[in-house]
């Protein structure tokens, strides 16, 4: 089993296996992130309005 670490985007905010950059937006990514919430439907979740999501995927809620 293999432990998988993921960095957040510090412009999108969108979770990947991605080492420096984000494969979204193409944005530096950090290890110091905090809670996620997954978009299955960005085009009826409330919650992707408010955070400015576009697209389908993980989110990080704090990226520093």
């Amino acid at each position: 089993m293999t432990n998988l670490v993921y960095r957040a985007c510090k412009q999108c905010m969108f979770l990947s296996e991605t080492t420096d950059t984000c494969p979204r937006c193409g944005g530096p990514t950090s290890r110091e992130w905090q809670g996620f919430v997954a978009v299955v439907d960005y085009e009826k979740s409330d919650i992707a309005k408010r955070m400015g999501i576009s697209a389908n995927g993980r989110y990080a809620l704090k990226v520093r």
